[in-house]
């Protein structure tokens, strides 16, 4: 067969076909209009302008062959650019894809408002984008000028998204596609791009009156005009999430590939673990449509960190025969440990163990995407390199407690992934933001209650030095916070959205309330409006007191929520005199928090806000 594999990965890919679609092939192959087609698709989703390289921990073995925690480089767009380039090399059938939310979340963003993201996408050429939820935090005019700037270079990028419908007059008129369509060895492919409706118009800002259509129906009217051109090879770009691709293909005819994004999800070989990775599946997933017909579903978990290869085959009617890949874990191979030196022997055991793990790859990064980042990364190291004081120790990432929700979004693996504090009460991060915020608002104008949804802070804090990039990569979107005055049912009515939400059909982790001043238990089993309980008031004596539902609090949050975002539509009927926009930047006032201590570490589990948690089963 024409497809190009290493021979490590070839009887890998064959394997897997024959055991995962033999059964749901049989009686699909029959006579063909056209030749077969090998495809292979690289993928890359959520990276949120994180264009440099970054550091993990990996269990390697040492040699003595036993696993051992060490730090190695990780990713960062010149790797994926490498990888991309490579893995495309002599390859005559490959697709180049990005599944959204390419801008915010960094100081790149910050600095350039998408053109540096713009810059260095062009260096790969993706043939299609999806719109994700993130392109619209700036507005629809934030969108407008990424895809502006992407249309600068050469490349002709295809930007997608099936179910906006922009606003009269909105400065994405004309620029967005609800598909395209190529051609490979002679065989025309069409891609469908899908933005996640509900949580774009709850947890982003596009314009009002831009609206997002059900994805479902939006996806299936333009696979149905593609399939009437006689374009039987369809691929959905989509930007809603793991689980939501999954009921999503159930629901569609006639589409064959979900490349998705929006849940930052890891999939590869359970071998990962090995090293201190958790994937959350396989790669690819395989499932079926609402024909029964195979759907090879994917995704390249975030922040430029992977890039996924999808090998397909497709007989003559279109019909998926074989579907197999694996994620490349981009890192590189400059091993080394924290404590002391590595012993050459125990380096080179090391490294060849990082080169025969399945799911990692060791990349150089392109040269020429090198040289297009440098002028941006000098302004930013100009910018982010002043010191503002130092953690005393690792401050998890987490949006949701407990051991089945968002459990492989840390940077710093299992550290975090596992840890027992963090599956109890949740991201330590979080919760340090939400007191910060706390403090601030009581410093200006005075606050009882503070209020933090996961999904607005955004990284890990390693121990170590925090700089103004730490804060502004943390904290990217531009926000400023306000003081609400509620009632105690309020604010337990506040939690029940964000809580809520977290178990809608969209599973919006990033819903989740971290508050400070405040304490509850929650259980998801619960109904509707009796999930958060127990709740506890903190006194400026420090006693905890339960929370008067009748009585007034000061509640600082961020504006997106006091807006109603992410769900908590209880905010936004907050409004005239007990509403007060205080403009104090949120990033700012996290900065403000470190610089005062010098020194910032996990908060006494006393004042997390989740004290117990129960999930579902």
């Amino acid at each position: 067969m024409p497809l190009s594999l290493s021979m490590r990965h070839r009887s890998t890919w064959r394997t897997a076909a024959a055991i995962g679609l033999s059964a749901a092939l049989v009686g699909c192959l029959g006579s063909s209009d056209d030749p077969p087609l090998d495809l292979t698709i690289l993928h890359i989703n959520d990276h949120h302008s994180r264009l440099d390289a970054e550091t993990t921990t990996l269990r390697l073995k040492n040699a003595a062959g036993t696993r051992e925690a060490v730090t190695v480089d990780l990713g960062g767009f010149a790797r994926v650019a490498g990888a991309i380039e490579a893995l495309r090399s002599g390859q005559p059938n490959v697709l180049t894809l990005h599944a959204g939310d390419a801008i915010t979340g960094d100081l790149y963003y910050t600095l350039t408002e998408g053109r540096a993201d713009a810059a260095l996408r062009n260096t790969v050429c993706f043939d299609a984008l999806t719109l994700g939820n993130h392109e619209f935090d700036n507005g629809d005019a934030g969108a407008a000028k990424f895809i502006d700037e992407l249309a600068k270079g050469s490349c002709r990028t295809a930007v997608l998204s099936a179910n906006l419908k922009p606003r009269s007059g909105s400065a994405l008129t004309g620029k967005v596609r609800a598909s395209t369509v190529v051609q490979r060895s002679g065989q025309p492919i069409g891609i469908v791009g899908v933005t996640a409706a509900g949580k774009t118009r709850d947890s982003s800002r596009p314009d009002p009156g831009t609206l997002f259509e059900d994805e479902a129906t939006s996806a299936q009217r333009e696979i149905d005009a593609l399939r009437a051109q006689g374009i039987n090879k369809i691929v959905l770009l989509t930007h809603i999430g793991y689980p939501a691709d999954q009921q999503l293909a159930a629901r569609l005819s006639g589409v064959d590939i979900i490349v998705g994004g929006d849940s930052h999800t890891l999939l590869g070989p359970t071998s990962l673990a090995d090293v201190g990775l958790t994937p959350n599946g396989p790669y690819p997933k395989q499932i079926s449509n609402k024909d029964g017909e195979p759907v090879c579903l994917v995704q390249a978990w975030q922040y430029a960190y992977a890039v996924g290869e999808l090998r397909v085959r497709f007989d003559g009617r279109g019909v998926v025969t074989e579907c197999a890949g694996q994620p490349h874990i981009l890192v590189s191979d400059n091993v080394r440990r924290s404590s002391s030196p590595l012993s050459d022997a125990d380096r080179a055991a090391m490294v060849a163990d990082l080169r025969a793990q399945p799911g990692l790859r060791v990349q150089a990064p392109l040269p020429k995407a090198e040289q297009t980042l440098a002028p941006f990364a000098a302004d930013k190291t100009a910018f982010g390199q002043t010191k503002i004081g130092t953690a005393a120790e690792e401050l998890c990432l987490r949006r949701v407690p407990g051991t089945k929700r968002d459990v492989t979004r840390s940077a710093l693996g299992d550290l975090c992934n596992k840890s027992e504090r963090v599956n109890a009460h949740g991201g330590d991060i979080q919760q340090l933001v939400a007191q910060a915020f706390l403090e601030q608002g009581q410093r200006f104008g005075g606050a009882d209650i503070a209020l933090q949804n996961a999904g607005g802070v955004r990284v890990d804090v390693a121990a170590g030095d925090i700089t103004v990039r730490h804060i502004y990569t943390l904290l990217p979107f531009k926000n400023t916070l306000v003081r609400l005055r509620m009632t105690g049912a309020q604010i337990k009515a506040a939690l029940e959205d964000g809580v809520g939400f977290v178990l809608a059909a969209a599973g919006n982790t990033g819903a989740y309330p971290y508050t400070a001043g405040l304490r509850f238990e929650v259980d998801l089993n619960q109904p509707t409006g009796q999930r958060v309980s127990n709740l506890q008031v903190r006194l400026a004596s420090g006693s905890w007191v339960a929370l008067d539902m009748n009585a007034t609090y000061r509640v600082v949050t961020n504006d997106f929520l006091a807006n109603g975002g992410d769900g908590y539509a209880t905010l936004k009927t907050v409004t005239g005199d007990r509403r007060e926009d205080t403009f104090l930047d949120y990033a700012d006032s996290f900065l403000q928090y470190v610089k005062e201590r010098g020194q910032v570490a996990r908060l006494p589990i006393e004042l997390y806000s989740t004290q117990r948690f129960i999930d579902t089963p």
